[in-house]
């Protein structure tokens, strides 16, 4: 009897893989580029709130499902919802299957997790390596990959150095980053990762800004791309861009970086913003929403003003007088608190707001860097 045990185990383990199907934090780091896809099998409410960059979303369990299987924990029993929530995982792997994977050559392969590495990843995960794919499960989950991404960014506060990019409202801080980066320098674009230009006005028409957790993620993804033993230049902000708050170690380091001011007439940031700004030129009623949220500070009166000017199309004299009054007061007063190494003489003029302008602003902010 024990010897047809023995021979019956010695059978099963030649059945399993012969390689383990768990990615450790470290290898993940090193990894993540490696995998065909990487599948993240947590509700969508989940996946939307924050996931790893790259990411799909399969889910085992969807939202109601998830909420149906957390009530009956809590009010019948552990075994009656584990019970339930093996039949609804089944399932659902069963339509991924179906619908998503069947083409799948048996070389694929797929990184999956869920919130901490835990049930709804290992069904899914198992099935796969069982269909004879070398499906891999994070270790840790989600909350593994959260703590990676915190400890990440730590890091990179004291790993890089930036180049600070100064300017008023309007002067083409964004676009001649930009062009930096297609000169072949290392860029950082916070707006562009915050989806937020970074006042009361910035943010992007009909698209929201992520999570702030989903901004820390798409930060930490920014900055694991690039070369720390080399400047990466970036816009000077606030520590908020719009709603998400730029992560303080990070902030610090940013403010500690070299500076140079990129100027602009007056002229040229009215034209640059009306250009920039276009939808609210379209979306009267959304521009007077967005000047609402400044009557506190002016007052009512003034926000009446500015209504009327909307009103009657003098959009140019409106956005020279919220720049005049609004904007520069503010940068002003901010510019020399916040970042020690700003230098009134260290400048780039930014001659208009064509393409050949910033071009050329571009590659004099580059040049006077390097001196």
């Amino acid at each position: 009897m024990a010897r047809a045990y023995s021979a019956d185990t010695a059978r099963i383990k030649r059945m399993q893989p012969s390689y383990s199907h768990i990615l450790s934090l470290e290898q993940f780091l090193t990894q993540l580029d490696q995998f065909d896809l990487v599948i993240d099998v947590r509700s969508p409410a989940e996946f939307a709130l924050d996931h790893i960059p790259g990411a799909v979303n399969y889910p085992v369990l969807n939202n109601e499902e998830r909420i149906q299987i957390g009530t009956l924990y809590k009010q019948e029993s552990p075994f009656a919802a584990k019970k339930l929530g093996a039949a609804l995982v089944s399932r659902n792997i069963a339509t991924h299957l179906e619908n998503y994977f069947l083409d799948f050559p048996r070389e694929w392969r797929p990184l999956i997790y869920c919130w901490r590495g835990g049930e709804r990843s290992g069904a899914f995960t198992h099935i796969l390596n069982r269909i004879g794919w070398k499906a891999m499960q994070l270790e840790g989950g989600y909350q593994g990959f959260r703590r990676t991404v915190i400890d990440g960014l730590e890091e990179s506060a004291q790993q890089f150095s930036f180049q600070v990019i100064c300017g008023m409202t309007g002067s083409g801080k964004t676009k001649v980053l930009q062009e930096i980066g297609a000169l072949g320098a290392q860029i950082l674009d916070l707006e562009g990762l915050a989806v937020h230009r970074g006042s009361v006005l910035g943010n992007e028409p009909n698209i929201d800004q992520p999570s702030q957790k989903g901004f820390e993620t798409v930060l930490w993804n920014a900055l694991r791309k690039l070369d720390s033993s080399k400047p990466v230049f970036v816009e000077s902000e606030s520590k908020k861009v719009g709603g998400l708050h730029v992560p303080d170690a990070l902030m610090e380091k940013i403010r500690s970086g070299a500076c140079i001011e990129l100027r602009s007439s007056t002229q040229t940031r009215v034209s640059w913003l009306m250009r920039e700004y276009h939808h609210f030129l379209t979306d009267t009623h959304y521009f007077k929403q967005k000047l609402a949220l400044l009557t506190a500070h002016y007052g009512k009166v003034q926000i009446a003003k500015w209504n009327e000017a909307i009103d009657a199309g003098h959009f140019s004299e409106l956005v020279e007088e919220l720049l005049v009054k609004h904007y520069d007061p503010s940068y002003s007063s901010s510019i020399v608190r916040n970042f020690p190494s700003y230098d009134r003489e260290k400048y780039v003029e930014l001659e208009n707001d064509s393409d050949m302008a910033f071009a050329k602003s571009a590659k004099a902010i580059m040049e006077k860097l390097k001196s």
